[in-house]
Parts: C-alpha cells; structure tokens; sequence
C-alpha cells in the first residue's frame, strides 16, 4: 500500500473525535507519524488505538488551545523530538452558546474566538520554524460555510472562522516564496456532534462521515500539492479561488 507521507511529521488539533480525530487516523494511514492534540489524554484514547490497531505511528498531547503558552511549549517539544514538522492541521473548534449579538456574553465569546482564531495565530508562530525545516511543509485550516455566510446565533463562531480565513491567506502570501503551502478546507455539512448540535432537525444519515472528509484533507496535506492561500470546498470537491488581494 502506498505511504505518501512516510516519514514525515503531521500535528492535528481537535484530535479527539469527529473530523479531527478522523483526519489524525488517516493521516497515520498514509505513513505519517502523527501528534494528536487534544484537550485531555482520556479524551485521545480511542483516537490512539485506532491508529495503533492499525499499525500506524501516533502520539498524543493533551493541550488547551487557549492556553497559549502551552503551545509554545509543544512546539519546543516537538522540535526536539522530531526537529521539524510537515504537515499542521488546525482542526480544533468551539461553536459557543450561540446566543443574539446583544445577548452575547463577552466571555463566551473571547473563549470561541481564542480556540477558533486566536489559537492558530500562535501556532503559525510557534510552528513556523518548524515547518520551514520541512522540504515541502503543508499547513491546512478547517474553516466552515458560516465564514461566507453567517450563521444565525452563530456570531463569534462565524466571526472567528471569517478571520481565520483572512490569517491563511495572508500566511500563504508571506509564504509564496517558501515551500510552505497553507491552504483553508470547507468540509461542509459533515456527520460529527457540532453539525447536530446547529442542524439538530437534520438527519445525520444523509451527510458523510468525518472518514470520508479525511481522505481528501489528507490529499491537501500531499507534498505534491502546489497551490497555496485557496479553498478546497469538500461539497464541490475542488479547491475555490479566492478574490485577489489588494496591494498594500
């Protein structure tokens, strides 16, 4: 069978369950050795022996997102174990309580967007230099529809994710003279707790499983992808253009 990314180093966030947890299992499939993060070890278990039972290399790092020095510490750790890392994908999410905007609770919603937004700030500047170590170091961003259009009761989530769209791109700019290619995924209506949570009426059988969504994630993780700073929309199964950027 084919390892694509055999010997090369993949972080997932959100490792736990759901697409994450999917993603982190397939790309241990394709030959990486995986660092599966997620908000605690009891949490990760059933991730680890996934990958485990099916031969693949993974260890797992119990790490709140919004604690920020946390992550500069799993950067240090990584760099010296592995001294580099290929593939990042900021998968972790928090949707929040949901509320009107002038019923928002400024906690809530510091909290969605310090997971969602701010979280990947840091690891673009904690990982960084890790990824430059690679020869074809990958970075993708797990985005979602309500960043092109809002969502209802959804706006720290829906801001957090507009943002995050805006921080890749511009990540994929200061990169185009690099290896580097950061790129954003849409997965779309996906079977996975959160979608229930915000389409609780819709029936769960009638959408892909995170495993399906994993495959293709796995596909932009590729060191033979080229492009950089676009949209692969899972729906349409292609990567989308982007409005060019205004010149500064």
């Amino acid at each position: 069978m084919s390892k694509p990314l055999a010997n090369r180093v993949a972080l997932v966030t959100g490792a736990a369950r759901g697409i994450g947890a999917a993603t982190a299992a397939a790309l241990a499939d394709a030959g990486a050795q995986v660092i599966a993060v997620g908000r605690s070890l009891d949490s990760l278990k059933e991730t680890e022996q996934k990958v485990r039972n099916a031969g693949g290399a993974i260890s797992c790092e119990a790490l709140d997102l919004a604690n920020f020095t946390a992550i500069q510490s799993l950067a240090a750790s990584v760099d010296k174990r592995f001294g580099k890392l290929d593939v990042l994908v900021g998968n972790a999410a928090r949707l929040g309580n949901r509320p009107t905007l002038n019923q928002t609770d400024l906690e809530d919603w510091q909290s969605v967007i310090a997971v969602n937004l701010t979280a990947n700030v840091q690891l673009i500047r904690c990982f960084d230099a890790l990824l430059q170590k690679s020869n074809a170091p990958r970075a993708v961003f797990i985005t979602a529809g309500s960043a092109q259009a809002p969502m209802v009761k959804g706006s720290a989530y829906t801001v957090a994710k507009a943002g995050l769209e805006a921080l890749v791109r511009i990540y994929a700019i200061e990169n185009a003279n690099t290896a580097l290619r950061a790129n954003l995924f849409n997965p779309g209506p996906v079977r996975t707790k959160m979608r229930a949570t915000v389409a609780p009426a819709e029936d769960p059988m009638t959408l892909d499983t995170p495993e399906q969504v994993a495959e293709k994630i796995v596909l932009v993780c590729l060191p033979s992808v080229t492009v950089t700073g676009k949209l692969y929309s899972y729906p349409n199964k292609k990567f989308m253009n982007f409005s060019a950027p205004v010149p500064a």
